[in-house]
């Protein structure tokens, strides 16, 4: 048997930890024994060759490390310590999903209100954004869900914006209102071959204002639609204005059998008793003395799940606009060749703006039938109208059957075909 004395001090150092303190109980007796030369210096935390090295963490480590912690809620409790909590099974999965989700198949069937929260997840992730994946995780969500995704989209004014991402807004299915007023599209633009495809099938309004179109522009628009009867079965409102277009496309605007409203203000065509003729034999038009609310603004909105996306988009186009600040070479070469003046004077003039909102309104709309439903008193008034406004279109057509010396001709069930709809054709 030991005693105590030799046995606390042949034992080695004991610690504690005592109200967070960590200390050792017989280090003043240790010290005491050992003379002090024989005391051991402190260690050094580095040694004399210590060196840092700065190591970049790899881009997929890194990725793989911040996917860990998605799967983690992290909250301070009361005393300030950091808690963490493992998410639902749910979120987890529907995390993976956004992350990949321009590797599935197909999401038709799957309930709607999991997929918007999908779509949001995904909006979060940026996989929309992505140049390489986004139009793809884009075309699923339209695929499945059409309208919900974008009912409406509002490009006023964003030539670059369709430019840059027309692609993207060619995913986009089941719109049903679509505005590229301003777009500076031209007759050869990609887009108006997209307008007569099947995915804008169900595209109600079309606001084609100011895009330097011209009768070329709208027979190419609408060859396919004449002679295949393809695309804008659905179309309603139509806007041509601004537009250097003429009477004879008006021949090629009925082939839209739904049409019911027509803009054509600062065009070629002027307000003459001719042109209310040809609208009111070919389309059935007349004109509309109030303004059509149907050709406002205020009624195209982007609207969707999508919203927020397209606003993404636009700043960035923004963004890449934006002149450079740095310009000073160019000003000094301006002022060496004796042109500084002439740009100055430019630049600081008003810029001249037309505002198109007080033009020369030219607006034709198809009226509505007339309404049957009136009181029984007053049941015979339509009905002897209808008689003899038959009996007037009649006496119309033989008068001007005895007028024309020639036989009539028979009527064509579909218009006859040119050369130039033919070249269009063999062009698709």
């Amino acid at each position: 048997m030991f005693s105590s004395e030799q046995t606390q001090d042949d034992c080695e150092p004991v610690y504690i930890r005592e109200k967070g303190i960590l200390r050792c109980v017989n280090e003043a007796k240790r010290e005491e024994q050992v003379p002090s030369y024989e005391r051991a210096k402190p260690p050094r935390l580095f040694g004399r060759a210590f060196s840092v090295e700065l190591c970049i963490e790899n881009r997929a480590q890194a990725s793989t490390h911040t996917k860990r912690k998605e799967h983690f809620v992290f909250t301070y409790n009361e005393n300030g310590s950091l808690r963490y909590s493992a998410k639902s099974l749910f979120d987890m999965s529907l995390l993976f999903i956004a992350n990949n989700v321009q590797y599935v198949d197909s999401l038709i069937g799957f309930p709607e209100q999991m997929a918007e929260r999908l779509f949001r997840a995904a909006e979060a992730k940026q996989t929309f954004s992505d140049p390489v994946h986004g139009s793809r995780a884009l075309q699923v969500f339209s695929e499945a869900y059409g309208d919900l995704v974008l009912k409406s989209l509002c490009l006023r004014n964003r030539h670059l914006l369709v430019s840059e991402k027309l692609e993207e807004v060619k995913v986009f299915h089941s719109l049903q209102c679509l505005d590229l007023f301003g777009c500076k599209l031209g007759d050869n633009h990609e887009i108006l071959q997209h307008l007569t495809s099947e995915a804008l099938s169900s595209l109600v309004q079309l606001y084609l204002g100011d895009n330097h179109l011209s009768n070329r522009g709208l027979q190419k628009l609408t060859a396919p639609v004449r002679v295949m009867k393809r695309g804008l079965g659905s179309l309603q409102l139509l806007d041509l204005s601004w537009n250097a277009v003429s009477e004879q496309t008006i021949g090629y605007l009925s082939c839209f059998p739904n049409l019911r409203g027509l803009d054509i203000s600062e065009t070629n065509m002027e307000l003459t008793a001719s042109l209310h003729q040809i609208l009111q034999n070919k389309l059935g038009f007349v004109y509309s003395e109030a303004p059509l609310q149907g050709f406002c603004h205020s009624h195209c909105k982007t609207e969707g799940w999508a919203e927020q996306i397209v606003n993404q988009w636009e700043i960035h186009m923004l963004e890449l606009s934006k002149p450079k600040k740095d310009v000073q070479p160019r000003t000094e070469a301006l002022r060496f060749y004796g042109r500084h003046r002439f740009i100055q004077e430019t630049l600081k003039a008003p810029p001249q703006v037309f505002d198109k909102s007080y033009s020369k309104r030219i607006q034709f709309h198809k009226p509505a039938p007339n309404n049957q439903t009136q009181s029984t008193g007053n049941k015979s008034i339509p009905t002897k109208a209808r008689s003899q406004s038959k009996r007037k279109r009649t006496l119309d057509s033989l008068l001007e059957g005895s007028s024309d010396s020639s036989p009539p001709e028979k009527r064509v069930s579909s218009p006859s075909l040119t050369v130039e709809d033919w070249d269009l054709l063999n062009s698709y």
